[in-house]
């Protein structure tokens, strides 16, 4: 059986990438060749291990089943760290939405397992015409939410699911990813008042990973569900 589906969050900066990197090495403990695939990135890493590529991509080239080239992971890639429209515009550099599509069908064809990640939000625009979002429904993919635990994620993570289902997708679940070192107290009654406001199936909860350093066996996530 293969599965697709579309990674998002509530905001940039929740953790998608980390989260992605968790889900596909759980999926391969599950025997699938899973694969992330990031269409769009904006932003050039300095570190010397990989230096001149995008971390996001790099990351989810790491974590899938074997090592794929970064033009197959990441066919479309902007230097400067800034919004897929914003950057296009600078570069005078058109975001086709069926080169997304056909790096899509071509990782398809070598896994069976494939996760994809966005960039920002549900509804980052890539131009003043087209979301991120528009290609996610052409594409008629299912959808799982990050939420970053902080003060304005239950607004968000509401707005974002109702989006979602308007748009006539299925949502798969959210997890939920503790972002700061220290939990305030109120954070689990965030995430229990998401659970039954959201009535979307909880995939789990991420907690905060010191040097962002990943223990699979640790962190308890119910992939089954996706």
């Amino acid at each position: 059986m293969k599965k697709k589906f579309f990674i998002t969050g509530t905001d940039t900066n929740v953790g998608k990438t980390l989260i992605s990197c968790i889900l596909l090495k759980k999926a391969q403990k599950f025997g699938f060749k899973s694969v992330g695939y990031k269409p769009i990135s904006s932003g050039l890493t300095t570190k010397k291990y990989y230096k001149k590529i995008n971390e996001d991509a790099y990351l989810l080239n790491k974590y899938s089943f074997k090592k794929f080239s970064l033009k197959d992971i990441n066919p479309i890639n902007f230097k400067k760290s800034i919004p897929p429209h914003i950057a296009s515009k600078i570069n005078k550099k058109k975001i086709s939405l069926k080169k997304m599509s056909h790096g899509l069908n071509k990782i398809s064809k070598k896994s069976n397992w494939i996760l994809i990640e966005g960039a920002g939000g549900w509804h980052t625009p890539l131009s003043n015409k087209k979301k991120f979002s528009d290609w996610v429904i052409s594409e008629k993919l299912p959808v799982l939410i990050v939420v970053a635990i902080k003060i304005g994620c239950i607004n968000h993570a509401i707005l974002t699911k109702n989006s979602i289902i308007n748009s006539k997708l299925k949502c798969l679940g959210w997890i939920a990813n503790n972002i700061y070192k220290k939990k305030e107290i109120y954070y689990q009654e965030y995430i229990k008042y998401l659970k039954t406001e959201l009535n979307i199936p909880f995939i789990g909860e991420v907690n905060f990973l010191k040097n962002k350093k990943i223990n699979i066996k640790k962190i308890k996530l119910n992939i089954s569900l996706i």
